[in-house]
């Protein structure tokens, strides 16, 4: 064999076997993608835990990451507008554009909560399209999985049967710890609820907790003193008052003392604690810190 025929037998064998290039705009994505492609992906994530995926600075490491991938997936519904629109654009990546097959959002495959009767900017951050906070629910990670695998395979059809198989292995997996989440979280069912931000409507209809109050007077507005001090007048019978690992800890930690219940702060995503190393660990220790609260 001639050094050329060697050589050009040796980039296409290598081609053949590239990864897929993901950019994931939240950390619980990137985590479903890891299950669902293995090795088969390249995976890159924009936003940590302890940053508010509302609010992330454009950065040109970002848009260089999002001119070389294959995969763009975000959560979508509104959540990332303040800052995904301009790292598409400024990727010039044809890809990765709405509409196209390698842009991905997972809320379009979710029943979504919270959609506003109204769009008015004086209400907050107000998602046209419902609350984004979709993954709070281990139930909405089962069709966001089968969509995006669906999107994998479009995406690099020699693995078909690769990404077919981690799919069937996921559902099991998923279908099993969702069963053991809520047996161990049936005594939370009808507890009632402080929540700091509009985020967890979709953990409460999961698992029936009753939120009774909400310490942002509007989405994404710090609350100032005189709306806590409502809040704490009006509170009745709340056990726990909850809030995302990224937030403030000022607000929850002031209702907390002087209603005299427990602060629970969740991880929110996967690496939003300790414990929370990957989406399966990610709800052990959400359902483990709620029921920890009850105390």
């Amino acid at each position: 064999m001639n050094k050329f025929l060697f050589l050009t037998l040796l980039f296409f064998s290598t081609a053949s076997h590239a990864a897929l290039n993901v950019f994931a705009c939240e950390p619980e994505w990137a985590a479903l993608t890891r299950l669902l492609a293995g090795d088969k992906a390249s995976l890159y994530t924009a936003t940590s835990a302890l940053q508010d995926p509302h609010r992330v600075e454009a950065r040109p490491s970002l848009i260089a990451r999002a001119r070389r991938a294959d995969l763009l997936i975000c959560t979508g519904a509104g959540l990332e507008t303040a800052w995904l629109p301009v790292i598409v654009r400024e990727s010039g990546n044809a890809a990765i554009r709405p509409g196209s097959n390698g842009y991905f959002e997972a809320a379009r495959y979710v029943q979504m909560l919270e959609i506003p009767t109204r769009l008015d900017r004086s209400d907050g951050d107000v998602h046209a399209a419902g609350n984004p906070h979709i993954q709070t629910d281990a139930r909405n990670f089962l069709p966001v999985a089968d969509a995006l695998s669906q999107r994998l395979i479009l995406l690099d059809p020699a693995n078909t049967g690769y990404y077919r198989q981690q799919l069937a292995t996921f559902n099991q997996q998923w279908r099993d710890a969702i069963a053991k989440w809520e047996k161990q979280a049936a005594p939370l069912k009808g507890i009632s609820i402080v929540a700091q931000h509009r985020g967890f409507p979709y953990l409460n209809n999961w698992l029936g907790l009753k939120q009774v109050a909400e310490l942002e007077a509007r989405p994404g507005m710090e609350p100032s003193a005189a709306h806590l001090s409502r809040v704490l007048n009006e509170l009745q019978q709340a056990k726990m008052v909850l809030r995302a690992a990224y937030q403030d800890e000022r607000p929850s930690a002031w209702i907390a003392e002087r209603a005299r219940i427990n602060v629970v702060v969740l991880p929110y995503t996967v690496g939003g604690t300790v414990q929370a190393i990957d989406l399966f660990r990610l709800f052990d220790d959400t359902i483990a810190r709620l029921l920890a609260g009850m105390k």
